[in-house]
């Protein structure tokens, strides 16, 4: 990819806010592999579309920070990034927030979901230029992958962000973990009518709800939420459902 026509801002550093908020800051090299991943986002996004999010801090806020940030419920990163856990991030779009993730976990294997063949193929640039050999591709759907032996319960960490419903996000991402595993779902604003109708999508699929989590973004005030769903039993076998059936017809 030519960037020398696109000038491009840097990315803010924001140290203390990373400490403050996640007890952890980047090195320089992953720092580096932002700022790289931050100008192919800007070049992709001329052909493809991507993301609105382009200013440079506002980018940092809500597609860095805030991927980091679901994965570090009470300001932790979950214990599972540090002993090689599998990931998958479903519904990836322009990569997030399973890339960044794959920069600062080395040792875990993150595999890169979305429906959407163009931008796969996308993704699969940044990360031969980012020489992100932990991180893999797949052109499908999670109805159609959790049903497939190769992934079914087979992950450690799911990871979903602003795809549908949270029962459907369940029923996605649930069948996909491992017994013991943790779904993560990446929300805005939220309910406690919510809790309820989740809990009970969560209680079909063999999970519960182990925390959800209200936080302010760092920079624009934002409220957010995440869901941790923690995977209790095994998935009955007719979950997830058809494709599109979990949308039109949630738990």
């Amino acid at each position: 990819m030519n960037l020398e026509s696109l000038p491009v801002s840097s990315l803010p550093e924001m140290a203390e806010i990373w400490q403050q908020t996640l007890n952890w800051q980047p090195t320089t090299q992953q720092q580096n592999q932002f700022q790289q991943l931050y100008e192919l986002i800007l070049e992709g996004n001329r052909q493809l579309n991507l993301t609105r999010i382009t200013e440079p801090e506002e980018f940092w806020e809500k597609h860095l920070w805030d991927s980091f940030r679901g994965i570090a419920p009470k300001q932790h990163f979950i214990d599972s990034l540090h002993q090689d856990a599998s990931v998958i991030d479903i519904g990836t779009g322009a990569g997030f927030p399973g890339i960044p993730i794959s920069i600062i976990f080395p040792n875990s294997q993150v595999t890169l979901l979305d429906s959407t063949r163009k931008k796969i193929n996308f993704i699969d640039i940044i990360l031969s230029n980012l020489s992100l050999i932990n991180a893999k591709t797949i052109v499908s759907r999670a109805e159609e992958i959790g049903q497939e032996p190769k992934h079914r319960q087979s992950y450690d960490l799911a990871l979903i962000r602003a795809v549908g419903t949270a029962s459907a996000c369940a029923e996605y991402s649930l069948p996909l973990v491992k017994k013991g595993g943790l779904a993560v779902i990446y929300r805005g604003s939220w309910t406690k009518e919510e809790t309820a109708s989740l809990q009970n999508a969560a209680n079909q699929l063999g999970g519960v709800i182990e925390l959800i989590e209200e936080f302010t973004t760092p920079l624009t005030q934002s409220i957010r939420h995440c869901l941790y769903l923690r995977k209790v039993a095994h998935t009955p076998v007719h979950f997830p459902r058809p494709v599109g059936i979990p949308k039109q017809k949630p738990l």
